[in-house]
């Protein structure tokens, strides 16, 4: 259900200027980190930057690799996740594609991060933070808001009825997804896997 463009957005690398969540001295706008294979899995790890450095694990590669983007007081989050999970594609060696699969798998990750933050958007207030970790063949995406509502795909889903399509896209590309709620704190973590080509 993949989207297969002449030029995919994924093979033309980081966008130039403020889209990527970089400033031009290499300070992260938005609170970025790299996050290296001692990144803890529990949702609360890192509440702060870790700094930045240079991780990087292939495609195949054995080590969990992460990075955090936090979206306090930030315009333009949805391009700005994307373009933030673009670069850990580069990072990890999803990206540039080599196949079409590839190029495909890249553009899975893509939409799903769209997903996953225009939901927190419309429908939980907005995002709190993006964590994409990266572990052997797998991509997991966790977007956290502050909402109490429930995630779900549409059902029946209706393919020409306008709106309600984006958790049944998430459930269609993904590995797995689910919520995660932490006792006594306000929101929930929504997350996603996603499979590099074979």
């Amino acid at each position: 259900m993949s989207t297969t463009r002449p030029c995919s957005p994924g093979d033309r690398g980081p966008e130039p200027g403020g889209a990527s969540g970089e400033s031009e001295g290499g300070v992260s706008a938005g609170q970025a980190a790299i996050i290296g294979t001692s990144e803890p899995s529990s949702p609360s790890a890192s509440s702060s930057p870790s700094p930045v450095g240079e991780g990087t694990a292939p495609a195949g590669g054995g080590g969990r690799q992460g990075r955090r983007l936090s979206f306090d007081d930030q315009s333009g989050v949805v391009p700005l996740a994307r373009d933030f999970t673009r670069q850990a594609l580069y990072a990890w060696g999803w990206l540039p594609s080599a196949t079409a699969d590839q190029r495909a798998a890249a553009e899975d990750v893509l939409l799903v991060v769209s997903e996953l933050v225009t939901n927190a958007c419309l429908h939980a207030e907005g995002p709190d933070e993006l964590l994409i970790t990266c572990e052997k063949k797998v991509i997991r995406l966790e977007v956290s808001d502050r909402g109490t509502g429930q995630p779900a795909p549409r059902t029946p889903h209706q393919a020409g009825r306008p709106g309600g399509h984006g958790m049944f896209i998430v459930q269609r590309l993904c590995l797995d997804w689910g919520v995660v709620r932490t006792p006594g704190v306000a929101g929930k973590r929504v997350w996603a896997e996603l499979a590099a080509p074979a």
